[in-house]
């Protein structure tokens, strides 16, 4: 009998396939006593699990896609520097020698206590980091217990994984690459939510997928056929031949316009009432760039610099920074690189700075251009290396997590004093090089106007700035359906930031991920927006929503929006202009 269930849509398209039920659980572990003359040759198991973990972490690094957004292979980064932790390094190897213990049984009583200590914490923030504590833990648990881990097979190789739907209680940003590249067809999760991870990375990917659909695992079983919408989030089981054909049509027309989109390539972004729109790149590795330039992009709006930084011992030197940007700048010709200077807090530490020891609440502690002053053995290397690449293309910087202008000062004294030091050197840069400035906190976006006055530009972080604003953590499942870009205070924040930019005749663009998801570009030109930054993959339904907007319609709808204290009818709204939008194009 067909049945209809329904979870929350993450990343829109239809999948058509059986069921493949996997379950995650914490592995089963017995102890045992070990002999005093095996003791050392336990630990060296244990050791070597710890390496085979790190070589699973580095390998599963190169198998993410180019279009993925990089706060989805942070969590592999920071999973890596989790192996380097004494709590996990040193902890179980002293728990072997001391109760002559097997390794597993270590383990499992330092992850007990481990999680133990991250639920007491009265901090929201860092109780949810106790997931990332369990990934580390139960990858190396696996290792030692020989089982399979996720960068084995996830699907029997014996399937055809394309007719596949995988249904399971959870799954990590780093099973759902895996999983892509076995090609399944569509993803279903009990839990998780459309702000997770994971979901970016599926809309990354257009992999289809549902999740927070609860206890998916009672009406599921293993092997039925099963109907999944990413739109809307509906769930059919063991549909007829009917309902089956009728969705292989709709799954043929979202392909049809995929392929559609891919002809926009070469179309500006203008809209039905020929206004222009900016549309830009956020990216991180070199390789980027040709991702870039298939979507029909030429300029950077975000170069992130954290991978320069991240999973080593030393600092990077400022000529192999230098090399790194003078690369980039090189390949974009005469098209502009915004970089970002480092933007990291000690829930990622670096080892080389001694002092980033965990904060109590590293999301409200020394991050982003706070570091940087705080570490000029950060800032000025940076600075010299932009400085110089700067000579061989159009370059500007941006300054992230600013909330007062006397770090946008700061930060132009060091640079001054760097462009002082390369005329002495007799090294060429360019002298006019501009600094902006990232919008990402409630305080930064109702100081907009005097942030512009001292900024060449704005941009703004919607990630930060919606968690910051409505006090949540969109990574944590009990609270991130409340993460909204639709809450009247965001909708004020925006348009307050886009108006300061506009009052003193500098540019301001968006490069959180709401600049985008197509479902609010319409909004945010309506807002005024008209510069927007985002990983490629978005791009060609972001330039399609564009083409397809008259702004003479949206900017009166924005206003009513704005003016609304009901969520309600900000919503129908927010519906109304979409569609009205699309009929009037």
């Amino acid at each position: 009998m067909s049945i209809m269930l329904h979870g929350i849509g993450v990343s829109r398209g239809i999948a058509i396939g059986k069921a493949y039920l996997r379950e995650h659980g914490q592995p089963e572990v017995s102890e045992y006593k070990v002999p005093d003359y095996l003791i050392d040759a336990e630990i060296d198991r244990y050791k070597a699990a710890l390496d085979m973990a790190r070589s699973q972490l580095v390998e599963l690094r190169t198998q993410v896609p180019s279009s993925v957004p990089g706060e989805v292979t942070d969590f592999i980064d920071a999973h890596l520097l989790m192996l380097e932790d004494n709590a996990i390094r040193r902890g179980p190897t002293k728990m072997i020698r001391r109760q002559k213990c097997n390794a597993e049984w270590a383990l499992k009583q330092q992850r007990d206590s481990l999680v133990q200590a991250f639920e007491d914490m009265a901090d929201s923030y860092l109780r949810t980091r106790k997931d990332d504590i369990d990934h580390v833990i139960n990858r190396i648990m696996r290792i030692l217990l020989e089982q399979e881990n996720d960068t084995q097979e996830l699907i029997d190789p014996d399937e055809n994984s394309s007719s596949r739907v995988v249904v399971s209680d959870n799954l990590t940003a780093a099973e759902i690459i895996l999983l892509h590249n076995s090609g399944v067809a569509g993803i279903i999760t009990e839990h998780g939510g459309p702000n997770s991870h994971s979901a970016i990375l599926a809309r990354s990917i257009h992999l289809p997928a549902v999740m927070g659909a609860s206890n998916i695992h009672r009406y599921i079983k293993d092997g039925e056929e099963l109907i999944i919408n990413g739109d809307d989030g509906m769930i059919l089981v063991d549909s007829n031949s009917k309902t089956i054909n009728h969705y292989e049509e709709l799954k043929g027309k979202e392909l049809h316009r995929r392929e559609a989109l891919l002809k926009l390539r070469s179309q500006a972004a203008v809209t039905r009432d020929n206004s222009t729109i900016t549309i830009q790149a956020n990216v991180e590795l070199y390789e980027d760039i040709d991702a870039m330039h298939q979507a029909g992009c030429d300029t950077v709006g975000l170069y992130r610099t954290e991978f320069l930084f991240l999973n080593r011992e030393d600092l990077p030197t400022e000529d192999e920074q230098y090399n790194i940007y003078k690369q980039v700048v090189e390949k974009l010709e005469r098209s502009t690189l915004t970089i970002r200077l480092l933007d990291i807090g000690t829930d990622k530490p670096i080892p080389a700075i001694a002092e980033m020891e965990a904060a109590d609440n590293p999301a409200l502690g020394v991050r982003g251009v706070r570091l940087l002053l705080k570490n000029m053995e950060l800032l000025i290397p940076q600075l010299r290396a932009i400085l110089r690449a700067s000579a061989h293309g159009k370059i500007q910087i941006m300054l992230p997590m600013v909330t007062n202008n006397s770090e946008i000062s700061q930060v132009r004294e060091q640079l001054q004093t760097v462009m002082n030091s390369l005329k002495k050197d007799k090294l060429k840069f360019d002298t006019n090089l501009k600094v902006g400035v990232m919008i990402e906190t409630p305080a930064a976006a109702l100081a907009a106007d005097s942030f512009a006055a001292n900024s060449d530009f704005l941009s703004i972080g919607t990630n930060d700035l919606i968690q910051y604003s409505l006090a949540i953590d969109r990574t944590d499942d009990q609270v991130n359906y409340l993460f909204d870009p639709l809450h009247p205070a965001i909708l004020r924040l925006i348009r307050q930031i886009i108006e300061a930019s506009n009052k003193y005749h500098i540019p301001v663009s968006m490069c959180g991920e709401m600049a985008g998801d197509e479902r609010y570009t319409r909004l945010l030109l309506g807002l005024g927006l008209r510069e927007f930054s985002m990983n490629p993959s978005a791009i060609p339904e972001v330039k399609q929503a564009i083409l397809n907007t008259r702004l003479d319609f949206l900017t009166p709808l924005a206003d009513k929006m704005i003016k609304s204290a009901d969520h309600e009818e900000i919503k129908l709204l927010f519906k109304e202009m979409n569609k009205f939008s699309m009929e009037h194009s």
